[in-house]
């Protein structure tokens, strides 16, 4: 009678969420009785729930071997299966649950979430369709519906799903995360995302990465309203391994190179578990195999910078391809980047196995991430390791946290002697700058400052990143050089309405003519190159630094001035201000930045010698030497793959 009570208690605690007080019971009941099947399919079901699929699974297994003839234990085995990324497996399994209880219409919906898990969105639209006719109103069913839309370009039909489930249920969070997550992508809808995210903070504040993702998109809205507090809060959620902000948002929110790298450990762990394929003991012989997978092989800052890289590649030495997970965008920079690899292996539709197959048969050696957790990435390919070495380079500033990515590409500024545990990635420095450069990127044309509304004599301080890398306290300190050089303007891009607002009532606030901010729309490259070239000196951001945008007002001929972080992106300006020869403008604090700029803003001939410096022969400049910085990236491949080579190098 004892144990019959306690698994009565555990269930009623188990259905209030509290897990701890339910598992002691069910462990009671079973040390009693080994073999009480329904405690074996709760505790199975729990350990499922706690993100423990093969304990799950071991549990459901013994269950059915005393009850075969169990819905819930088939229905849960076939969750847990599917967790484990063994899909047939787990399709099989719920498909015995339904031949046993044909009406058991959540069955088809766990049918549907799994085929839509392996990318068989068909499919699994057709099993949801099923289910929302029998049950109209289940909530979970239309939330699963918007995020097949979403995947596969149908943003409208997405939002349309998302709104009948928050009609049936204006508090489930997982619709208010997701429709605010849309509409910021794929709509630029900040008002709508800040509200879903705000309203799902007053539910749920502890909703995994909803408090980081809020805040980030306050940052874009230039809407800075207990800003310490909301970093401090994070920091503080960051070092006690909860899921409170996601690794690229974080990057404009800390300073801190140990809580960065417990950030990418925690999302890396959740989202993206390591999931080996089986492991080539060795290498093919020949040329290197070298991959590069993105999600930007378009007109995108990512392939402003590596367009060249693939194009100068030695072929004697590296057989180069592409895994293509992006959208098309018709460009011409797409069509010569494309045109540049030897292969292309499309991956944008397939599930992230799948990907990982093709890419282990091809055999490669190395593959790159382009993306880390910036952008169309596609980590969860990285998860199977299907290449002997991957590296992080390029696109994300930092560490991925996730021991299947061997390297990070880095040079001696961004990464300096001595930092290497802030990073899961052993640590491969190129002698000059890290960040490759195309050459052939277009040169700036004559423009005039009165098309963008610019003051023809006075002094033009610019800064060209989103809106999410300007702190508070930078902009005061703009603001101050704005009061102190008469006549001056600043000059910073225009992503949303929110934040042109809010960033002219701050120069109302400080009695500075609104005026005096010109706002920039965004354009296409070459038009932003020439507009560039018409500023006076970029102001870089803190903590996260321009990247791109950096080189591009270099390479236009724009004078820069950065503040030195403390963090790999708040030091690739820098790296490249190094790499044109000009370390003189790089500061190691707020007051000496502030302080330079203000001499440079009374200093014309002075700018004049950087930018004809700058413009002379850009080519020549190390920055902008692609084939330089190409053999330094080859260099470090072939190192590299020493282990696997036995071929020492010379770098």
């Amino acid at each position: 009678m004892l144990v019959t009570e306690w698994v009565r208690d555990a269930l009623k605690l188990h259905m209030a969420g509290r897990l701890a007080e339910a598992e002691a019971l069910y462990l009671q009941a079973l040390a009693v009785d080994a073999n009480l099947h329904p405690v074996l399919v709760a505790m199975g079901m729990m350990r499922l729930h706690q993100g423990r699929p093969a304990e799950a699974l071991a549990n459901l297994e013994r269950a059915l071997a005393l009850d075969p003839a169990n819905v819930d234990a088939w229905s849960h085995h076939g969750l847990s299966l599917a967790a484990l990324r063994r899909t047939p497996e787990a399709l099989a399994s719920l498909d015995r649950a339904l031949q046993l209880r044909p009406d058991a219409w959540v069955v088809h919906y766990y049918r549907a979430v799994v085929l839509k898990d392996a990318g068989r969105t068909g499919e699994a639209l057709a099993e949801l369709d099923h289910v929302l006719k029998i049950k109209p109103d289940y909530v979970d069913a239309w939330v699963a519906r918007a995020s097949i839309f979403w995947m596969t370009g149908g943003t409208d039909l997405a939002l349309e799903s998302y709104r009948r489930a928050l009609a049936l249920n204006p508090d489930c969070p997982e619709a208010l995360a997701s429709r605010a997550n849309c509409l910021w992508t794929r709509k630029q809808d900040l008002t709508g995302a800040i509200a879903d995210l705000e309203r799902l903070m007053g539910i749920r504040p502890d909703f995994p990465y909803s408090r980081g993702a809020l805040l980030h998109l306050r940052m874009q809205a230039g809407d800075w309203r207990n800003l310490a507090g909301e970093r401090a809060a994070l920091d503080e959620g960051v070092r006690a391994g909860h899921r409170v902000v996601e690794p690229f948002a974080y990057q404009a929110l800390c300073a801190a190179p140990a809580d960065l790298l417990a950030c990418a450990r925690i999302y890396a762990r959740d989202k993206y578990p390591q999931l080996a394929l089986p492991q080539r003991p060795h290498r093919r012989p020949g040329r290197i195999r070298l991959g590069y997978l993105c999600g930007e092989f378009r007109a995108q800052a990512t392939m402003f910078l590596a367009a060249g890289l693939f194009e100068q590649h030695d072929r004697s030495r590296f057989e180069v391809i592409a895994f293509d997970n992006t959208r098309d965008d018709g460009s011409a920079l797409r069509r010569r980047v494309l045109a540049a690899f030897d292969n292309i292996v499309p991956i944008q539709k397939l599930t992230d196995r799948d990907a990982a197959q093709i890419a282990a048969a091809q055999e490669l050696d190395i593959l790159v991430n382009l993306n880390g957790y910036f952008g169309a990435e596609r980590m969860g390919v990285f998860a199977h390791r299907p290449a002997l070495v991957q590296v992080n380079y390029l696109g994300f500033p930092g560490s991925l946290g996730a021991d299947y990515i061997d390297y990070i590409l880095a040079d001696d500024e961004v990464i300096p002697e001595n930092e290497e545990p802030f990073y899961s990635e052993k640590v491969v420095r190129l002698p000059g700058c890290y960040q490759i450069n195309d050459g052939k990127r277009p040169r700036p044309r004559a423009d005039s400052r009165a098309a963008h509304g610019l003051p023809e004599t006075g002094f033009v301080f610019c800064h060209f990143n989103y809106p999410h890398k300007i702190t508070p306290e930078l902009f005061c300190l703009w603001l101050r050089l704005l009061r102190s050089v008469p006549d001056s303007v600043l000059w910073l891009l225009e992503t949303n309405v929110l934040m042109a607002a809010n960033l002219r009532g701050e120069l109302l606030r400080a009695g500075i003519d609104a005026a005096r901010l010109v706002l920039a729309p965004e354009v296409g490259h070459a038009a932003h190159l020439s507009r560039l070239a018409l500023g006076d000196l970029f102001l870089d951001s803190l903590p996260y630094n321009a990247h791109t945008t950096a080189s591009d007002a270099l390479w236009a001929g724009l004078p820069l001035i950065t503040c030195r972080g403390t963090a790999f992106a708040g030091r690739v300006a820098a790296s490249l201000l190094r790499a044109v020869g000009l370390p003189e403008l790089i500061t190691n604090s707020l007051a000496e930045y502030e302080s330079l700029a203000l001499a440079l803003a009374t200093d014309r001939a002075r700018l004049q010698s950087y930018r004809e410096r700058l413009t002379r022969e850009p080519t020549q400049l190390a920055l902008f030497d692609t084939q330089r910085t190409t053999r330094q990236v080859e260099a470090a491949y072939e190192k590299m793959m020493v282990p696997w080579t036995g071929l020492e190098t010379d770098s």
